[in-house]
C-alpha cells in the first residue's frame, strides 16, 4: 500500500478543535483539503503528521501552538487613539478589521480592548497561543514525480 512521503499531494478530510473541544474548522460538507506535503502550505505540526499515512488511514493529532500559529506575541498588539477609527466602525471586543501599513500592506487585526479614549488592536493570528487537535482522514495521494 502506498504511503505518503514529502512532495506528494494529498487530500484530507479534517476537523480541528481547541483544547476545550470547540470546533474551529472542518472540511465536513466541503471538498477535502489538498496540499503538497512538506512545502509549508499548512501548519508545520499537521504537515509533519501526514507522511507514512495510506489512503483510508485516520488519526488524531495534537499540535502544540509552537507548531501551529505560534505563541501570542505581545509586540503584535498596538494601542491607538479611539478617534483614529471612523465613528461608524464598531469597536466591540473581538471585531475583526483590516488595517493598512505605511507601505500599503493589508494586515488583519482583532479588537482586543476598547474604551472611549483608546483601542487595542491585536495582529496575532486568532489561533495563536492555542494547542490544536485535528481528526484527519487521508482520502487520496498523488505521488510526486
Amino acid at each position: 500500500m502506498t504511503q505518503v512521503k514529502p512532495g506528494d499531494t494529498v487530500h484530507i478530510h479534517y476537523t480541528g478543535t481547541l483544547s476545550d473541544g470547540t470546533t474551529f474548522d472542518s472540511s465536513q460538507g466541503r471538498e477535502p483539503l489538498a496540499f503538497e506535503v512538506g512545502t509549508g502550505q499548512i501548519i508545520p505540526g499537521l504537515d509533519a503528521a501526514i507522511p507514512g499515512m495510506a489512503v483510508g488511514d485516520k488519526k488524531t493529532v495534537t499540535v502544540p501552538c509552537e507548531e501551529a500559529y505560534g505563541p501570542v506575541d505581545p509586540a503584535m498588539r498596538q494601542e491607538i487613539s479611539r478617534d483614529t477609527i471612523p465613528a461608524e466602525i464598531p469597536v466591540d471586543v473581538g471585531t475583526r478589521l483590516q488595517m493598512k501599513t505605511q507601505d500599503g500592506q493589508v494586515v488583519p487585526v482583532t479588537i482586543a480592548a476598547a474604551d472611549d479614549k483608546s483601542v487595542i488592536l491585536d495582529a496575532n493570528h486568532p489561533l495563536a497561543g492555542q494547542d490544536l487537535t485535528f481528526d484527519i482522514e487521508l482520502v487520496a495521494i498523488k505521488q510526486a514525480a
